[in-house]
């Protein structure tokens, strides 16, 4: 081994180690930080956020032009006029205040738009669908609806030996309960019905003598050249001949509360359509024609509370991109349908034509766990309404609700005949005209008995109800919206409540839904040294017990205390088997009535039970392996479960959620339910769904208050008013600029938004 050489000997042999003072990098060098004490001020300021910069820059040009203002008139007049003078808070006043008349509220729905100025008072109604020349109609490219097997011979087997058990049982049961309610009720009513119904014939009016005919839409414009008349929308496209020559078929943008992705083939095809819908209500119902208008309006856009983001995205694009509007702000439902009514705090429940969404606002805010989207609504009600009326011999036996005149047929039926007050259930005879193109009318006459009453109550039992193609074509075309800095992390908005709907149809999502141990294995984080913090599940209630440090002796129940005081925990699927035989819920364990029997799982349901093992798993992060499923598989899975469940036990559940163990904020929410949409019109409908909470907790059985809407206004356009009196306050900080959408696109969002985005 070599020694030290000294210094002496390096400079003999020339090996001297000199310093030139030359840098080895012209990079500049960074002096490092001090590990243990440093600090950044990285997006920690607001003039480092263009939103909020860009509205505090417009704040201080504002008060620099009203002291040019008042300099100029004191110049000039030797007084400054009242005018000139800043109000009081004028510092958080925005730029200038939008006129009403200048402000377009937008709310699509799956099968009304609602589009207006917010100075209007009410707003323009037309039919969210569009026609185009095609091969085919839309009755001739798809099933009859109601489905049935026409070559059938029993009636039984043509609708579903199934669904004509569970008819049958609703119609006996609630004979039962009209006996119970000491109603009349005569044992034969049902053969009445029916043997009319099968023996009366239509009558022939001749087109001279019926006063109320229809006109029908001519289609001979479509083959002239000019493009705007090559597209039939609205109201006159439900007025097409089906018969027409160049036939003509119907498309639905939206379905369900989301795209329409069954029906298209392309999605650009599917974007166009919604932004034509759009463009041809602007012009057509509200008066701008021209292009050059639109910059000078702002707009309004009302959207779901629990939204998908490629809708919201999309039209965020379509407003900003296409029509160029001047600002833009979104708004969701139910904060709208609370600023229409008047309410401070209150569960909306929403139903609507084709989805039913229930949501709990507290002070102008939505509340994110108590969001729910069922996939049901006033559209599912006609149809079952229309099967029901077909099962007892309907004289119009070749209704088809793909026709256009069969479907509005439909709906009047259901508006003048459905209730749900048993006051009124008797054989009753009726009337109504069919007008169909080319044809003559056909007068007909039909007899009708509990029909009217258990096809609304539909929305308490949805497996009446027809599910099986309402989630074909979903993802087909519109991939869900991933994280930004994590693409296998689904980004769209979720709920708890929401997960609990979906772990009542399919138990195996309670495990993944939030925090269980498969979302935990495939998650991003399973290389951390340091076991995750276990989530929170506040739709399990019965693995509250075993949260804290007293270990659990039994998963036996027990009776809950009496008194109202303290609630018993709302367990989900406790009200599936709790049916008695008058068809409403019995009181069960859950509700504090009584002891329940014994059972081979503990008195628990069969959803109750995979609920409770799927939470006595290993909390995530601790002994997990990495060969889970991961995040994007177990949204899919999530995907594929339908969110159905009776209304009464989904607006249960978001209370519940929203309440979050609050005793007091229970009894509030339970006291101001407020119940909107087409589908609440129905008669006697709060009354009901009101007899219904109760039962199924009698303990707030004074608390619980339903109410429709306030102010005496339509249930159907209270979003709508509430959407254009947001528009109308005078500070406003979720309006979206151009500027801003050019510099960052959808990402303004995360900072304009009133929630969580």
């Amino acid at each position: 081994m070599v020694g030290k050489v000294s210094e002496r000997v390096l400079l003999r042999e020339g090996l001297e180690r000199t310093d030139n003072n030359m840098k080895q990098t012209s990079w500049p060098e960074i002096i490092p930080i001090n590990q243990k004490n440093y600090y950044t001020e990285y997006m920690k300021r607001e003039d480092q956020i263009l939103a909020l910069r860009s509205q505090s820059d417009a704040t201080r040009d504002k008060l620099v032009q009203t002291a040019k203002d008042r300099d100029r008139a004191l110049n000039q007049n030797g007084e400054v006029p009242t005018d000139a003078l800043p109000e009081e808070g004028a510092a958080d006043a925005p730029l200038d205040e939008l006129d009403p008349s200048k402000i377009i509220v937008i709310h699509p729905g799956s099968q009304n738009l609602r589009i207006g100025f917010a100075s209007d008072a009410l707003p323009k109604t037309v039919p969210m669908v569009i026609g185009y020349k095609w091969k085919q109609t839309e009755s001739e490219e798809h099933e009859a609806l109601p489905r049935r097997q026409f070559e059938a011979q029993k009636i039984d087997q043509q609708y579903g030996e199934e669904w004509s058990k569970k008819y049958k049982k609703m119609s006996d049961d609630l004979k039962i309960d009209m006996r119970l309610n000491k109603r009349k009720v005569l044992p034969n009513s049902k053969e009445l019905v029916a043997n009319y119904n099968r023996r009366t014939e239509p009558e022939v009016i001749p087109q001279h003598n019926d006063p109320l005919q229809i006109e029908w839409t001519d289609v001979a414009d479509l083959e002239a050249p000019e493009p705007a008349s090559n597209v039939i929308w609205g109201q006159q496209a439900l007025r097409i001949p089906d018969d027409s020559e160049p036939k003509i078929k119907l498309w639905w943008p939206l379905q369900h509360g989301n795209f329409n992705e069954d029906e298209y083939d392309e999605v650009e095809r599917l974007y166009d359509d919604f932004e034509e819908i759009l463009e041809l209500a602007l012009r057509q119902e509200l008066g701008l024609t021209d292009r050059q208008q639109w910059r000078q309006y702002s707009c309004v856009f009302v959207i779901p509370d629990l939204y998908d983001k490629k809708y919201v995205e999309n039209a965020l694009k379509s407003c900003m991109g296409w029509f160029q509007f001047n600002k833009l702000c979104f708004y969701q439902e139910s904060m709208c349908a609370t600023f229409g009514a008047g309410y401070t705090q209150a569960c909306v429940v929403d139903v609507g034509a084709q989805k039913t969404a229930v949501s709990c606002v507290e002070d102008g805010l939505c509340i994110e766990d108590s969001r729910i989207n069922l996939k049901y609504g006033g559209y599912d009600v006609t149809e079952t309404f229309i099967k029901m009326m077909l099962y007892d011999h309907f004289p119009y036996q070749e209704i088809n609700l793909r026709r256009r005149y069969d479907f509005l047929l439909a709906e009047e039926l259901k508006q003048k005949h459905c209730t749900m007050s048993q006051a009124e259930i008797s054989v009753q005879l009726y009337q109504f005209h069919l007008r169909a193109p080319n044809k003559p009318t056909h007068k007909y006459q039909f007899k009708t008995y509990d029909e009217v009453i258990l096809a609304p109550m539909g929305l308490f039992d949805p497996a009446l109800f027809d599910s099986s193609t309402k989630l074909r074509g979903r993802r087909k075309l519109i991939e869900r919206s991933y994280n930004a800095y994590d693409v296998d992390q689904p980004d769209d908005p979720t709920s708890a409540a929401q997960f609990a709907i979906l772990a009542r149809e399919n138990p195996a999502v309670a495990a993944t839904a939030n925090g269980g141990p498969a979302a935990a294995g495939g998650g991003a984080n399973n290389d951390v040294s340091t076991p995750s913090k276990e989530k929170s599940q506040p739709f399990n209630f019965l693995a509250r017990g075993e949260a804290n440090g007293t270990p659990a002796t039994s998963n036996a129940p027990s009776p809950a205390p009496e008194g109202s005081g303290t609630p018993a925990p709302f367990v989900f699927g406790a009200g599936k088997e709790a049916v008695n035989g008058t068809g409403s819920p019995a009181p069960s364990a859950a509700n504090g009535s009584g002891t329940p029997g014994p059972s081979q799982n503990g008195g628990l349901t069969p959803a109750q039970a995979a609920m409770l093992a799927a939470s006595q798993q290993a909390p995530p992060g601790i002994f997990v392996g990495g060969d889970g499923p991961s995040q994007r598989d177990l949204a899919a899975e999530r995907d594929a479960v339908l969110p159905v469940a009776p209304l009464d036990v989904a607006i249960m559940t978001s209370i519940y959620n929203a309440a979050r163990g609050d005793d007091k904020r229970l009894r509030e929410f339970v006291g101001s339910i407020m119940v909107i949409g087409g589908g609440a019109k129905t008669p006697n409908f709060a009354t009901f769904l009101e007899e219904r909470l109760r039962a199924l907790r009698p303990d707030l059985a004074e608390r619980i208050l339903i109410s429709r809407s306030a102010r005496d206004m339509d249930e159907q356009v209270v979003v709508w008013k509430g959407a254009s009196v947001f528009a109308k306050l005078p500070t406003n900080d979720s309006w979206v600029t151009g500027k801003e959408y050019e510099r960052l696109g959808a990402r303004i969002l995360h900072h304009k938004v009133l929630w969580q985005w």
